[in-house]
């Protein structure tokens, strides 16, 4: 398919170009910091930030949390995600 704007650089108020399943991992950071998450089926997510503060969100099926988390918490979350940037 011929992407029209393939000669324009992509900002930070652009829409995502790629997307990642996310599995909630208590050990592990994710292996890319997405600009959002997308919530794919409701419920909590537990995030860690980059101080490793963790916090604790309800999310809706189809809800867009605007938020680049470093690990998406398995203990906790019961919501299914969706990163994407």
């Amino acid at each position: 398919m011929e992407d029209p704007f393939k000669h324009h650089a992509r900002g930070l108020e652009s829409p995502g170009a790629v997307h990642f399943a996310i599995t909630p991992d208590d050990d592990n950071d994710l292996p890319v910091r997405p600009r959002y998450l997308w919530c794919n089926g409701a419920g909590t997510a537990v995030l860690r930030d980059s101080a490793g503060t963790d916090l604790s969100y309800m999310l809706g099926v189809g809800q867009i949390l605007p938020f680049a988390p470093v690990r998406v918490m398995a203990t906790g979350t019961t919501a299914t995600l969706f990163g994407g940037y």
